[in-house]
């Protein structure tokens, strides 16, 4: 077990979020919540997604929102896009842009949430990688939705999903672009810490100079558990959302929890020795905050159990695992 000794999680609520809230978000309460998150020491927020109003009508507002947020030196201001156009209007949007190419793992879900099958979008990739080029942006990432499992087509195999993992890196490389990270997202909450663990081993096995970086949700209470196998493995990013926030408005599962809480991973590390930077109170007046902007009581824990008075001191967890 190698703990790492500083985590970065990435804030996803404001896209993630409330793009699966039935009822309109006020832009301005959009603006004040991005402001909020901008003074807890976060260095990654996901704001907004420039995706169709006419499928997604809770990002209509999505330029309002970056043109009016009030940017704090050192934080990243990030956007969701899937296709082209939506490359284009984060181009004009000064956003922060990974490079990254985008696939689900599942050709079920390809089709439902992409209207492609996963063939097609790997077809489409070098139209992707010419676009960044001519933006004069790196190709660094690439990304898989339901890495894990998929509520259309079952368990995604480890082999399948490492199978297209290499069609990517040849690719980019034969454009003379270098993968340097993979984000691996758990987008329906099929993910088991065992599951987990084999997938970074497998990945590091092969591809041992790519960074994994984790999107999970908690959909079947896995969240937490999945973060701390991913922990043990070395592994230093993770996608979060304040209060627990969001969840895939395209999984086909109700009611279920969202992205795992920002809060509660953060408390997590904290206590485990491990640095994220992060201010906890001011994470959870942001949790109680987000509650109070969409009308109910959201999943994250640590706004209802509260801030320990102290995290324990590194020292003590070395005292105690002697």
């Amino acid at each position: 077990m190698t703990l790492p000794q500083h985590v970065e999680l990435y804030e996803v609520g404001p896209r993630e979020g409330f793009q699966s809230e039935a009822s309109n978000i006020p832009t301005e309460d959009k603006i004040a919540f991005v402001n909020a998150l901008s003074q807890t020491g976060l260095k990654n927020i996901e704001v907004t997604s420039f995706v169709s109003p006419k499928w997604v009508p809770q990002m209509a507002d999505a330029e309002i929102v970056l043109a009016k947020i009030e940017r704090v030196q050192g934080v990243a201001y990030r956007a969701a896009y899937l296709n082209l156009k939506g490359l284009e209007r984060a181009l004009a949007n000064n956003v922060t842009l990974d490079g990254s190419l985008v696939l689900s793992a599942s050709d079920a879900f390809s089709r439902r949430n992409l209207n492609k099958s996963t063939s097609e979008m790997l077809k489409a990739l070098p139209e992707w990688i010419e676009a960044y080029q001519a933006a004069g942006i790196p190709v660094k990432q690439m990304g898989f939705m339901a890495s894990f499992g998929c509520n259309f087509e079952g368990y995604i195999y480890l082999d399948h999903l490492l199978n297209i993992m290499g069609k990517v890196i040849s690719l980019a490389e034969s454009y003379g672009e270098r993968i340097q990270k993979v984000k691996l997202a758990d987008t329906m909450g099929w993910a088991n810490p065992e599951q987990i663990k084999r997938t970074v081993r497998a990945i590091q096995d092969k591809w041992p100079e790519i960074n994994i970086h984790l999107h999970l949700h908690d959909t079947r209470g896995q969240g937490l558990a999945n973060v701390y196998a991913a922990l043990q493995e070395g592994l230093w990013e993770f996608d979060t959302a304040v209060a627990g926030l969001g969840g895939c408005p395209f999984a086909a599962v109700k009611g279920a929890p969202g992205n795992i809480s920002t809060e509660d991973v953060a408390f997590l590390c904290e206590e485990m020795g491990i640095d994220t930077g992060l201010n906890l109170e001011a994470l959870v007046e942001c949790s109680k905050m987000v509650e109070q902007i969409v009308g109910r009581e959201l999943p994250g824990h640590l706004s209802k159990g509260g801030v320990l008075p102290g995290i324990r001191p590194q020292s003590w967890m070395q005292v105690q695992g002697s």
